[in-house]
């Protein structure tokens, strides 16, 4: 599988991840998800403390032990979850991270993280103390490099300004285009994307008619879904799943996407995709007059 630069760092990830967090709580299956990414040569894998109180890393760290050294190791902090474990609070603090850190690296049995990521983040934080933890443990050598996983334009302007984050995780499809308004800002940074969502739950897959809800998707109703998903997948001669895994490669400013998975044959159907042929210009563009082009509205100052 071809690989991308994140960033200005020397960590070069598979264009499709994993991301754990659909693993479940049966470990056997979970291991047999993961090694069948590793077949199909996907080298980063995407976890955070948060999931199943801690049981994800867990998963995640023995299952890949004795492969380490060839991967990349990603994982989050900032969420710390109440005595009883059916809530969780927001705590960027340096002394909060610099602890959680301690816990991640002994679940996931190593000595160092690839990359650490705040998982979340406000403009009412207090980001210098918040970089000064990151920033510290980079030092240290318990992580490599850092980044955020943030939707709000203002946070991110602010780690873009004031830190050396190598990505931005963002929500991003063909059904949810809103990351694309700060690609150029990024680029312009050096800093890469880390797409999760690719296939927006599914609806995005062959089986978009068992995943549609009266909810709808974002600003898109039921019945725009209905509409809209059939004229996506005629668009193009490549599967509903490849066209788009592919639109959401396009960008330079991608870095890796990374589409749950808790079976092996998702995987393997995602890594088909990320194998497909690319988009061409015409297709990418006809893709784009048919979907939405919307704009986050909060969070903007």
């Amino acid at each position: 599988m071809k690989k991308r630069q994140l960033g200005t760092s020397d960590l070069f990830v598979s264009e499709l991840g994993l991301g754990c967090m659909s693993l479940g709580a049966d470990k056997e299956q979970a291991e047999s998800v993961i090694d069948a990414a590793l077949y199909e040569g996907i080298n980063y894998f995407d976890t955070a403390d948060l999931y199943d109180f801690g049981l994800n890393e867990e998963f995640v760290g023995d299952a890949l032990k004795k492969r380490r050294q060839d991967l990349i190791l990603a994982t989050k902090a900032g969420n710390r979850w109440n005595e009883n474990k059916d809530s969780w609070t927001w705590d960027p603090s340096k002394a909060y991270i610099k602890e959680a850190v301690k816990h991640s690296l002994k679940r996931l049995q190593t000595d160092y993280i690839d990359l650490y990521q705040l998982h979340g983040g406000t403009i009412e934080d207090n980001i210098d103390e918040t970089i000064e933890a990151f920033e510290d443990l980079k030092k240290e050598g318990v992580i490599r490099y850092y980044g955020i996983s943030s939707i709000r334009p203002n946070v991110i302007k602010q780690y873009l300004e004031k830190s050396s984050i190598v990505s931005v995780m963002m929500q991003y499809s063909l059904l949810d285009r809103r990351p694309e308004e700060w690609f150029s800002l990024l680029k312009d940074h050096n800093v890469s994307v880390i797409g999760r969502g690719p296939l927006a739950k599914g609806l995005l897959t062959d089986k978009w008619e068992s995943k549609l809800s009266e909810k709808g998707y974002l600003s898109y109703s039921e019945d725009e879904l209905r509409q809209l998903l059939p004229s996506i997948d005629a668009e193009t001669d490549l599967t509903l799943t490849e066209t788009a895994v592919q639109y959401s490669l396009k960008q330079a400013a991608v870095g890796s996407i990374i589409p749950g998975a808790s079976k092996i044959e998702q995987v393997q159907a995602n890594c088909r995709a990320a194998n497909a042929r690319p988009l061409s210009g015409e297709e990418y563009i006809a893709l784009q007059a048919l979907t939405k082009f919307d704009k986050y509205e909060q969070h903007r100052s």
